[in-house]
């Protein structure tokens, strides 16, 4: 990443989009081309911005909360499992929204009746070994926290849920369409729509500081019924009529 960094910044691009985990390496290496990033953290913590009304400096961006939604996520697979006393959490811990989220999972999970049992997969290779323990553990879920690990993983995530026969939810709407039971997150393509207008806008000469950090107002709910079924599964008529998407 921060050769990759290096290279964008010697050849003097006119602003540079990057995702939450690539800022931090650009930031660091430019205090004048524009950057307009796609964050599911808190950018102000994170240090990208001085705050989201007045960014300050040369970063501006959209924030899509990808830790703040683990409780919404929680409840909701909780009600498509409602046999459910014990939920496994997979988390990326190279991924801070990811941290956030298992953390919030098990400050909620209490006041839900539920216990919790956190894992941790930082590639394609521990992932497997997180599913082998959920095999001996044999949760009644499983929630798989936010990030770029997950998401790009998403079929042999999928595939491997499927094996040990594990109601999962997850962020993104990919993922379910993929075969997870259900997903609740920003809606991400919504979110790069707006990071590429401010891209557009930047590229116009509008300065990021100018611009405030955007916050994501469209999220969904998506069910896939034929996951469910395969599950053994009667999803709720309340939940059907509330999601966004029922996958058949």
């Amino acid at each position: 990443m921060p050769a990759l960094a290096a290279d964008l910044v010697s050849r003097r691009v006119t602003a540079i989009f990057a995702n939450s985990p690539s800022v931090a390496a650009v930031k660091g290496l430019t205090n004048t081309i524009p950057i307009v990033f796609l964050s599911g953290d808190d950018p102000v913590r994170l240090g990208f911005v001085a705050s989201l009304n007045r960014p300050g400096g040369n970063v501006t961006g959209v924030n899509i909360f990808s830790g703040e939604t683990a409780t919404k996520r929680l409840d909701l697979l909780r009600e498509l499992v409602p046999h459910a006393s014990k939920i496994a959490i997979l988390i990326n811990t190279d991924f801070t929204a990811s941290l956030r989220f298992g953390d919030d999972v098990e400050a909620a999970a209490p006041m839900l009746g539920l216990t919790t049992e956190r894992l941790s997969a930082n590639d394609d290779r521990e992932i497997e070994r997180a599913f082998n323990k959920l095999a001996s553990a044999r949760p009644d879920a499983l929630l798989v926290g936010p990030g770029p690990l997950f998401d790009s993983q998403r079929n042999l995530v999928v595939a491997l849920a499927a094996r040990i026969a594990i109601p999962t939810g997850h962020e993104t709407r990919a993922t379910a369409v993929a075969g997870g039971l259900m997903s609740y997150g920003a809606n991400v393509g919504d979110g790069y729509r707006q990071a590429g207008i401010y891209t557009g806008r930047v590229l116009n000469g509008e300065k990021p500081a100018n611009l405030p950090v955007l916050q994501s107002t469209k999220f969904e709910f998506i069910i896939n019924l034929n996951t469910a079924k395969a599950l053994g599964l009667t999803v709720p008529d309340k939940l059907l009529a509330l999601a966004d998407e029922v996958i058949e």
